[in-house]
């Protein structure tokens, strides 16, 4: 189609014979009118919850930095850097294992992943912590009849923090290693070639090359799966362990005041949630700075063309 140049009082003509010299942008008034109506019902339930006396916000003021609640975030921020650290380099072992041609560890690889990824979190931290009920020792010695050099009681050994840490460092290794398994197929398989032409051994290549480039396609669902992990950590408050849930229960156990207590670990949920998204996108920009300034290159390197080509 050749596009010539007009003159701008010139009559369009009907809507049979459209041509792309008339085109014009659309509209802004139904952005304008969308835009007023989300903020006119934005500001109604705002207004809504802060007025309602039922919330008890002077309640909430009070407890919001309260000693207990404060312990509380602290153990539940623990467990969450604890069983991301473990649950990321467990899931970065077990997807190497999924991707080496060694059958039999892809296949333990495998079987983990699909036994951790197939029951329910709470359930696994409950079997944790009633582990004593079915191995009530644990002994370290040679199986079937070879003698046994130590032996544990399995109580002292699994306590609340253990099996929570157990728990969730565990369950998050197993989707943790399908997320850096799905990173290190997205590196173009060149890239492994030529680590193999230099003759770079598979953990040198893996250390320098291979992870480096799959980060962009880590670093978005590892940032999803942190998030998870801070709210999944309300589910050890069913096994006494005194994260912030377990805090602000055993206050409104006591006062009965269960709303505003609840909105307190609301609060400081959703909080820490604000934060880590705004960390998750300056390391999502950090590692897409190449890909940037790639595009940009290119855009640069095809603008003359195209500004010529439309102007024919």
């Amino acid at each position: 189609m050749t596009v010539r140049l007009t003159d701008p009082t010139e009559t369009p003509p009907p809507d049979s014979e459209r041509d792309v010299r008339y085109a014009r942008p659309p509209g802004r008034l139904g952005h304008l009118i969308l835009w007023i109506l989300v903020l006119l019902i934005a500001a109604d339930v705002i207004w809504v919850v802060a007025n309602n006396k039922n919330f008890e916000w002077h309640v909430v003021k009070v407890w919001f930095t309260e000693a207990s609640v404060l312990r509380g975030l602290g153990v539940t921020l623990g467990l969450t850097v604890i069983s991301m650290v473990l649950g990321v380099a467990l899931g970065l072992l077990l997807a190497v294992a999924r991707l080496s041609d060694h059958r039999l560890m892809g296949g333990l690889a495998g079987l983990y992943i699909w036994f951790f990824r197939g029951t329910p979190l709470l359930v696994q931290l409950i079997f944790w912590y009633n582990m004593s009920t079915l191995f009530p020792h644990v002994t370290l010695g040679l199986p079937f009849v070879g003698p046994v050099y130590a032996s544990w009681n399995t109580n002292d050994l699994i306590t609340p923090l253990t099996a929570a840490i157990a728990g969730l460092a565990l369950n998050e290794a197993a989707y943790m290693a399908e997320i850096i398994r799905a990173g290190l197929l997205s590196v173009d398989t060149g890239q492994v070639e030529t680590t193999q032409a230099f003759g770079m051994s598979r953990s040198r290549a893996l250390r320098r090359i291979i992870i480096p480039q799959a980060m962009r396609s880590i670093i978005p669902p590892t940032g999803n799966q942190l998030i998870s992990m801070i709210k999944a950590t309300s589910l050890v408050s069913v096994i006494a362990m005194g994260d912030l849930l377990y805090s602000v229960q055993s206050v409104y156990n006591r006062t009965f005041e269960v709303v505003p207590m609840l909105m307190v670990a609301v609060i400081w949920y959703l909080i820490i949630t604000s934060v880590l998204n705004v960390a998750q996108s300056a390391i999502e920009r950090y590692y897409a700075r190449g890909t940037r300034r790639s595009e940009t290159v290119n855009r640069r390197r095809h603008a003359p063309a195209d500004t010529a080509a439309g102007e024919k």
